[in-house]
């Protein structure tokens, strides 16, 4: 018997906490994924930032200036197209991660739902199986103290 309530136990805790561990899951999930992103990002951008700087420290004339100059204005269009991108790229990834959320809470409402539901008829079947009208009576039950088991 101390085994089977062990067990129910088990089972109730884990069914209590499954949703958490899930939500946890999904979150760190696309924390990840962000940061991945992230991080390639800054790559990058980093990796622009450093082939124009070697560009300017190779201008030696008026020509090769004015040469940097063309290639600047075509970097920060580039630059402002990956921006974009991954703005974009950003944006369908929190879109994503909102769906699956929603997803996620309306399964664990569900679930919720489903055992509210199986609480209630447990209780209802319990109900229905005790008797109807209890055969002790409804005066108030006597005192038995030590005091009055010594009389």
């Amino acid at each position: 018997m101390q085994d089977k309530m062990l067990d129910e136990f088990n089972q109730q805790t884990r069914r209590f906490f499954e949703p958490m561990r899930k939500l946890n899951s999904l979150m760190l999930g696309n924390m990840e994924k962000m940061t991945e992103y992230q991080l390639e990002a800054m790559k990058r951008y980093s990796q622009m930032g450093t082939e124009r700087m070697r560009s300017a420290s190779e201008i030696r004339d008026a020509q090769d200036l004015q040469s940097f100059g063309a290639q600047q204005a075509e970097m920060m269009s580039e630059l402002s197209r990956q921006m974009m991108e991954d703005a974009q790229a950003l944006g369908e990834m929190s879109q994503q991660f909102r769906s699956e959320l929603e997803q996620l809470f309306g399964e664990v409402s569900q679930e919720l739902s489903d055992q509210s539901k199986q609480a209630q008829q447990a209780q209802q079947n319990e109900a229905s199986a005790k008797p109807a009208a209890s055969s002790k009576s409804d005066a108030p039950a006597k005192a038995s103290s030590q005091a009055s088991r010594k009389s």
